[in-house]
């Protein structure tokens, strides 16, 4: 087995043995990335420099015995993470040379357990996109067709690990985007609990729906990054005080018992028959363990995702004023008065699907709309969120497809916007509910691209959603297979 495809665990126990330096872990990872990235274009910024002065220093660390699990581990960072003398660009031309002063809560904690970032990841432009076509920096690319996306926002980070060029990653997922890039990439992908993660440093998009999650090669590595990730934060508002279990303790290989929900409004007419094969299997795989299914009800599914693109767009227009020309980012450089900065500047330095959704969530916010259109997206948000809560009462966890459909041609919805955004209509009811979901790998497609289960848990239910996603694992050979590149 190669250096570059090893897990976060297999590599821990070589530095801890001494069979593997992280200089040479780290090393490896960088000419992996070298080799492919020109074919997936998952990275904006590499460190290269940086990435080898943190491995030469985790080894020093692991040498005197003192090495976390994460000590030497080569990581990355989808670029919405801000990180201290690190470009961090959102994917966007108006942050394009934007350095931060200061370091995400997130990327922090996993620099305290002396963690190797080897750079920051493509992504749509400020996180706006389920495709990662809509980046400044180009589009990124599924490592196992690359005609074809890679699933978004987090779409650098999904491809990052399926090409095999970084060990694991952090995305951020606002209706979707670990999940669903997870689903498209053959990865598994953790939404935790809104509040269980700091948002500290995380640049904005919907400021009530984002959360910070792993992507990982299995579900013992997304339990390890979850643990090393999540946790109170002082400087994070939303940030729920409540102890962090161990969740590596719930990598159990057993689900008798436990009571699986199917939500009629997910099993619908229009889902893709390679989807639908992969979702029974899935369902006599779960039946053969020793799990109950029950058939449940979500009855508001159907106002999800227009809820959703009132909410998210009508935040995004709230955060994304303060990019203005004035204190950071882009600046035109033609400009005769104050105003007419403001308007160049955001003109210059914003992409299409950006623009898109502030002006809907202007529209949204505006005097006389407000009431109508934000205010009834919130009742209607509540109502999701006590269809989860409710179900919950009868059921342990939820299982559903990632996405209607395997990954999709580069180009082929962009003119589309409506058709774009129905990709995400079974992972934004979890965002709106706050509640945790994971995408692990439960099929191929008739194509050879990779297919996805979710698996939904009650709030702050990580530990049941991580031991039923690792009994599935265990018993299946999807997280084995690999893109060829």
């Amino acid at each position: 087995m190669e250096i570059f495809e090893l897990t976060i665990h297999q590599l821990h126990e070589k530095l801890k043995k001494k069979e593997l330096s992280s200089v040479e872990a780290t090393t490896a990872m960088l000419s992996r990335i070298k080799a492919t990235d020109e074919k997936i274009n998952a990275f904006i910024t590499i460190c290269e420099d940086g990435a080898l002065a943190a491995a030469k220093e985790a080894d020093s660390r692991i040498a005197k015995g003192d090495g976390a699990l994460l000590t030497g581990i080569p990581l990355a960072l989808k670029d919405i993470f801000l990180t201290k003398g690190v470009k961090t660009t959102c994917g966007s031309k108006i942050l394009g040379n934007f350095v931060p002063p200061y370091s995400s809560t997130a990327w922090s904690k996993l620099e305290e357990q002396g963690a190797v970032l080897l750079g920051k990841l493509n992504q749509d432009e400020f996180a706006m996109g389920s495709s990662s076509e809509g980046s400044a920096f180009g589009p990124t690319r599924n490592p196992w067709n690359t005609d074809c996306i890679p699933g978004g926002s987090s779409g650098g980070s999904g491809a990052a690990v399926a090409a095999q060029q970084a060990i694991a990653t952090l995305g951020t997922d606002t209706g979707g985007s670990i999940r669903q890039p997870a689903s498209h990439c053959g990865c598994v992908g953790l939404k935790p609990t809104y509040g269980r993660v700091s948002r500290y440093g995380v640049i904005a998009y919907a400021s009530s729906l984002d959360q910070v999650g792993p992507m990982t090669r299995d579900v013992r590595d997304a339990a390890i990054m979850l643990g090393a990730i999540a946790g109170y934060d002082p400087a994070d508002s939303t940030s729920v005080d409540r102890p962090v279990p161990d969740y590596t303790t719930a990598l159990i290989p057993d689900v008798k018992g436990l009571k699986i929900g199917l939500p009629k409004e997910y099993y619908i007419d229009g889902l893709d028959a390679d989807v639908k094969k992969a979702m029974d299997l899935a369902i006599e795989t779960y039946r053969g363990l020793g799990a109950e299914f029950v058939d449940i009800s979500l009855p508001h599914t159907d106002y999800a995702v227009a809820c959703y693109y009132l909410i998210a767009t009508a935040e995004a227009s709230s955060n994304l004023a303060r990019y203005d020309g004035v204190r950071f980012g882009h600046r035109t450089e033609d400009a005769a008065a104050l105003k007419e900065m403001y308007m160049k500047s955001r003109a210059e330095g914003f992409g299409t699907e950006v623009k898109r959704r502030i002006m809907l969530g202007t529209y949204a916010l505006s005097s006389g709309y407000y009431d109508a259109y934000y205010i009834k997206a919130q009742k209607v948000r509540t109502l999701i969120m006590q269809d989860f809560l409710k179900a919950f009462e009868t059921v342990d966890l939820i299982l559903t497809p990632v996405a209607p459909t395997p990954a999709f041609k580069i180009g082929e919805k962009v003119s589309d916007p409506l058709q774009m955004y129905l990709s995400d209509i079974f992972t934004i009811p979890v965002n709106l509910a706050g509640t945790c979901g994971m995408s692990i790998p439960a099929g191929m497609s008739s194509t050879g691209l990779p297919i996805g289960l979710q698996l939904i848990g009650r709030p702050f239910g990580e530990e049941t959603i991580i031991r039923a996603g690792y009994a599935f694992e265990q018993a299946t050979q999807w997280h084995r297979m690999k893109a060829v590149l």
